[in-house]
């Protein structure tokens, strides 16, 4: 290959000599949060249709595929097992957010904000983050998005020889978007979270939204990938890795 294959291995053990590692998975983090309370807030309408089904989508849609550009981002310039770490960490603030907005719903509220706001207000917005059906399928989801895209994205990298990024980000997207769309929708329309008469408007519009998007970001994935290789001095091909998810 062109360029030194750093192994995964060397990329994790010598993470905290990266610059740009902390601030990549530091906004991976802040976009799967933001994106899941998002998601929990608001149904949108474009107010169109498609073969009949109405065009709609939850509200963490329009920023929910930056997690994907970015986790697109990681595997290439730093490998899967570093994209791994960030994975789980993401995992690990995901549920911390849950488990924080959950003990904040039970807690006693103050009168003159139960008055003024209320806790039904609460619950229908962010209590939506914390309780059983969108948490479940929010991160069953994720997980497994997230890995199936990160190990497609890998292992068509040294199967392309690091050539033709755009086909490598999309064709990893088409895989794991759809398991995460499918997952995501279909585990919260069986817990009660959303109606089933909006399944196939969520998923049809949801997965349409979230691939067009990112191919849309390509050239932001060129240029951050560009330039972290060129700064960082790495460029990993996951060469003889195991692909293990933990």
């Amino acid at each position: 290959m062109d360029r030194e294959e750093n192994t995964a291995k060397e990329i994790v053990a010598g993470a905290s000599q990266f610059r740009y590692l902390d601030v990549v998975a530091s906004f991976f983090v802040a976009i799967l949060i933001i994106s899941n309370i998002a998601s929990s807030a608001k149904i949108v309408s474009l107010g169109l249709s498609l073969f009949g089904v109405p065009l709609v989508f939850d509200g963490g849609t329009l920023l929910f595929p930056l997690a994907y550009v970015l986790g697109d981002v990681l595997t290439e310039v730093y490998g899967f097992k570093t994209a791994r770490r960030v994975i789980w960490t993401g995992f690990a603030a995901l549920a911390l957010s849950t488990l924080v907005f959950f003990i904040i719903g039970i807690m006693p509220p103050e009168t003159f904000w139960e008055e003024s706001t209320g806790s039904a207000a609460y619950n229908a917005i962010l209590g939506g983050m914390s309780y059983g059906g969108i948490v479940l399928a929010s991160l069953l989801a994720y997980l497994t998005g997230e890995f199936s895209n990160s190990i497609i994205l890998s292992k068509m990298k040294i199967k392309m020889k690091g050539r033709l990024l755009w086909v490598r980000t999309i064709g990893s997207t088409l895989v794991g978007e759809l398991l995460d769309t499918l997952i995501f929708v279909l585990v919260a329309t069986v817990t009660g979270v959303f109606g089933w008469e909006i399944f196939l408007s969520l998923v049809l519009t949801n997965y349409i939204l979230k691939c067009g998007i990112e191919a849309a970001m390509t050239p932001f994935t060129y240029l951050v990938s560009g330039f972290l290789k060129r700064k960082e001095g790495i460029d990993v091909y996951d060469v003889g890795i195991k692909y293990k998810l933990w």
